[in-house]
């Protein structure tokens, strides 16, 4: 096999990674999950801003640091175009998603659909299309702030990679992965929050800079634990394309996303 093919091929299957974890994470998002209560502890009750707070999480955030990962390879390979192509293509099949959602969504449902749903598991009313919508269905607000922020975060983390690369040279991924990480889930916390919670929602700015703490906390410790995935995810990527290409590919990766 070709080394164009195989770089072909690396990116198709990156790319693919990227975007069903991002897309899957926007729709299962819906869901908050207690932190605590998975691990079978009380709440935390963490002061921050004057509020007390736990650690209480939407179910994206399971996946989401498969994306954290994904984004730094691609940006050791590709460089900041490659990011930057596959978080726009991502944007745009998000956007798709959510717009064949609000359309099926709206559908008339069958009767006898309603009827053989009509009751839970223990006997009680049961409302299967309200059900279906409410999962499925989110806010203008949610869908336009994860979008602002993904994307404000993503070129961010494509650009701080590089700049810490100038300092770093082919050494220490670890630094500008976690570095470029640390820095662009600052702005992607905020971000969603405030235009979600804050410009088409009811929250305070206090409210909104307590939750995105919170979050930030989570990302900070997930970012760190990530980084033996992303030497074993190195380690895999040179041994298929080949010790010598892996490292022309990255010093070629390096030099176009020079600004």
């Amino acid at each position: 096999m070709s080394p164009s093919h195989k770089r072909n091929n690396l990116f198709l299957v990156l790319s693919g990674i990227f975007v069903a974890n991002a897309l899957l994470a926007e729709l299962i998002g819906v869901k908050i999950f207690s932190g605590e209560a998975l691990l079978g502890l009380p709440g935390a009750q963490i002061p921050i801003g004057g509020e007390r707070l736990d650690f209480n999480l939407t179910t994206g955030v399971i996946i989401w640091p498969i994306v954290f990962v994904t984004t730094d390879i691609i940006n050791e390979y590709f460089g900041k175009e490659g990011v930057k192509k596959v978080s726009v293509l991502t944007v745009i099949l998000i956007l798709y998603a959510f717009l064949v959602i609000s359309v099926v969504t709206g559908l008339p449902p069958a009767q006898f659909w309603l009827e053989v749903n009509s009751t839970d598991d223990m006997g009680r009313p049961f409302d299967i299309n309200y059900a279906y919508n409410s999962v499925y269905r989110q806010g203008l607000g949610i869908i336009l702030g994860s979008v602002a922020a993904f994307l404000i975060s993503q070129f961010l983390d494509a650009s701080v990679f590089h700049w810490l690369r100038r300092f770093t040279g082919s050494r220490k991924i670890w630094l500008r992965a976690t570095g470029s990480t640390l820095v662009s889930q600052i702005i992607d916390s905020l971000v969603v929050l405030f235009v979600a919670f804050f410009v088409f929602g009811n929250w305070s700015m206090k409210q909104v800079l307590s939750v995105a703490a919170i979050n930030y906390m989570y990302k900070f410790g997930v970012a760190i634990l990530l980084t033996p995935l992303l030497y074993l995810a190195h380690y895999l990527i040179d041994g298929y394309l080949g010790h010598r290409q892996a490292e022309a590919q990255i010093e070629e990766a390096a030099l176009e996303s020079r600004d």
